[in-house]
């Protein structure tokens, strides 16, 4: 796959969009190749996100040849395919920097480049946002397209349907392009079908379409017998009978593919007006055979071997240095998928449910195991949510295996339709904390804060492997609904055990006693992970450590024990300060105090500031906010020392 410079001359010569749109369709062509070959060994270098971006390389540079670019929008869903855009909009260079500290974001970001319409992260935004852009640039006068392009698995969320419902009662200035790449919502792509929608794009179909408008409008019957068999005769070609009732003009499907098709579709379309959805059909991993034949596997990747497609020994990530070493202990998505199997195998009315995101959670065994209690929703986080609360209502034990920051999309959800009833549903949370290379529309640092101030719900943050696994099965076990989160990446290395024992409920453990002289006594009350590292930080302070597994309900008990044998209480979360469990320990502290204490109490908040959390390797990330030993102990030690002065 390697070439020389020489080759790469029509690539090396593109700066911006205005260069794309000055090239012959022969040119075109080799430069999507060149594109191609680029894309491959940046991303084998950096690893990311790469079978989603060699599918859409034709259509990436198709847009940026027909629209005029960044005046008109292009509004990229959820952002995977993004890296081809990037690099034809100037950003090929950085390239080599992409998810890393300091480097470009994997996912279009407004502050990074004027050609980034829309910052993205999260699925089946795209049209919303693309259609406020249209409606902005008419109310402003400005006649500007407005392209969302939006694949086939983000259609599956009900955002976008509530998006194209208000779309297609406006006049709005908009295109929304279905890259079809996954789900067979159409198998007529081929030489028939493409001719087919290039006549009815074109200007002959368009003209007829409007003259008869015009003859008609004045017979409402006979306008309204024509509109249906309009419909009915591109039903029988075309599947776009539903876009169509929504009020969009449908085209396709073409093969996205190909340039000779793709670009008299898209200029015929950009001289029409009103909604229109052109449906593509494209391949995932195009060009690459591996990722051809394996696109979830090359869906996110870490640096990998480009002849062999194997990944390297890298330290792009803390999950890859970790896996340099003798022993690498089992992820927590691991423990989890490990721990629903056996649970299954205890109790047949376990019942598992993820939005899309099987193997990101760990479910892969479970549902190969037990296929008829795995339900994937597709990407729809509320219905998720609630379709756990109507199998509790009825006698089963639904855990919803989500992301951190995936769970915020079913916010409602989880108070009304779980909370509210205080149904039985597990909510076993994913990529709590840090996420690393992903950056800040990944980031679970909100589901503490978010979750403890919901009533009936159980919150609890397991500090390793064993504690993730005893919290999972208490959950499990409660009647109401309960949370657990746990982040990316590989736990302790702790030898757990198979049985499926209950941790007591409410309850911390004390994991070490300190022996600091008086008016220096530390207690270090730790919520989730970070734990390991706060062990460390105690030899040295010579503090005490609590491991204190409940958010919600918290542990008074211990609390006030602390309390009462130390002079500073420090809470340590990967969670923001800002209402998260520090908080919650100063808010029993604060309406309690008379009865604890006759002086003050001090306490120490340790966690993420009020700020976004930037992409880069975890342990940096750590490092950056003082959350690894290092920024611990300073924290504290600048704590003490003010308290002694």
């Amino acid at each position: 796959m390697t070439s020389t410079k020489a080759n790469r001359s029509l690539l090396e010569s593109i700066n911006s969009p205005a260069d794309v749109r000055e090239l012959s369709r022969l040119q075109l062509k080799e430069l999507s190749r060149q594109l191609r070959e680029f894309l491959l060994e940046s991303v084998s270098s950096t690893g990311g996100h790469l079978s989603a971006g060699l599918g859409t390389i034709e259509l990436t540079v198709a847009l940026h040849y027909v629209f005029n670019t960044p005046y008109d929008r292009l509004i990229w869903d959820v952002g995977h395919q993004t890296y081809p855009h990037k690099i034809l909009t100037g950003r090929r260079e950085k390239m080599v920097g992409l998810r890393q500290k300091g480097g470009i974001a994997g996912f279009p970001k407004r502050e990074e480049s004027e050609y980034d319409a829309f910052g993205t992260g999260h699925s089946s935004t795209s049209i919303a946002a693309a259609l406020g852009m249209s409606i902005a640039a008419r109310q402003l006068g400005k006649n500007r397209h407005c392209v969302a392009i939006i694949g086939d698995g983000a259609m599956t969320a009900g955002m976008a349907f509530e998006a194209l419902n208000h779309a297609g009662d406006t006049d709005a200035n908009l295109l929304v392009i279905l890259n079809d790449n996954d789900m067979s919502i159409s198998p007529n792509v081929g030489a028939l079908s493409n001719h087919l929608t290039r006549l009815l794009s074109g200007d002959l179909f368009s003209t007829l379409r409007e003259g008869g408008k015009k003859v008609l409008e004045n017979i409402p019957p006979a306008l309204e017998l024509a509109r249906r068999t309009e419909e009915h005769v591109k039903g029988m070609v075309a599947p776009g009978t539903l876009f169509e009732e929504l009020g969009f003009h449908y085209f396709g499907p073409v093969d996205g593919h190909d340039l000779d098709t793709l670009i008299p579709v898209l200029k015929n379309i950009n001289h029409q007006t009103g909604p229109r959805l052109l449906h593509i059909r494209t391949l995932k991993g195009k060009g690459y055979f591996p990722a051809e034949a394996a696109p979830v596997k090359y869906h996110g990747v870490s640096a990998f071997d480009l002849s062999t497609g194997i990944a390297t020994n890298t330290t792009t990530s803390a999950d890859a240095a970790s896996a340099n070493k003798t022993s690498k202990p089992p992820s927590y998505t691991e423990i989890f998928g490990q721990w629903l199997c056996d649970m299954a195998t205890q109790d047949e009315r376990l019942v598992a449910i993820t939005p899309a995101m099987r193997e990101g959670s760990g479910l892969v065994e479970f549902s190969e195991q037990f296929p008829q209690r795995y339900f994937d929703v597709g990407i729809a986080e509320q219905h998720a949510v609630t379709l756990a609360a109507g199998m509790a209502c009825d006698g089963l034990k639904p855990v919803v295996a989500i992301y951190s920051t995936f769970l915020q999309r079913a916010y409602d959800q989880l108070i009304h339709d779980v909370a509210m009833q205080n149904l039985p549903v597990v909510f076993a949370i994913d990529r709590a904390g840090i996420v690393g290379a992903d950056g800040h529309t990944h980031t679970g640092a909100y589901d503490i804060s978010f979750l403890r101030c919901i009533p009936n719900m159980v919150v609890m943050t397991p500090a390793d492997e064993a504690e993730c696994r005893g919290l999972l099965t208490t959950a499990f076990l409660h009647d109401g609904p309960s949370a657990v989160r746990y982040p990316r990446g590989p736990a302790t290395g702790l030898k757990q055990s198979d049985k499926l024992e209950a941790l007591p409920f409410g309850q911390a453990e004390q994991k070490r006693q300190g022996a600091g002289r008086k008016g220096n006594r530390i207690a270090l009350l730790v919520f989730g992970t970070l734990l390991a590292t706060a062990m460390e930080v105690a030899e040295e302070l010579n503090a005490s450590v609590y491991s204190m597994r409940f958010v919600k309900p918290l542990d008074t008990k211990t609390i006030d024990a602390a309390i009462k044998q130390h002079d500073l209480l420090v809470t340590i979360e990967d969670n923001a300060i800002a209402g998260g469990a520090g908080s919650a320990v100063s808010e029993y502290i604060n309406a309690q105090h008379p009865l604890l204490s006759p002086s003050p109490i001090n306490i120490l908040h340790i966690g993420f500031p009020d700020e976004l959390i930037n992409h880069g390797q975890t342990d940096e990330l750590l490092a950056d906010w003082h959350l690894d030993k290092s920024g611990l102990l300073q924290t504290i030690q600048k704590r003490v020392r003010e308290l002694l002065i």
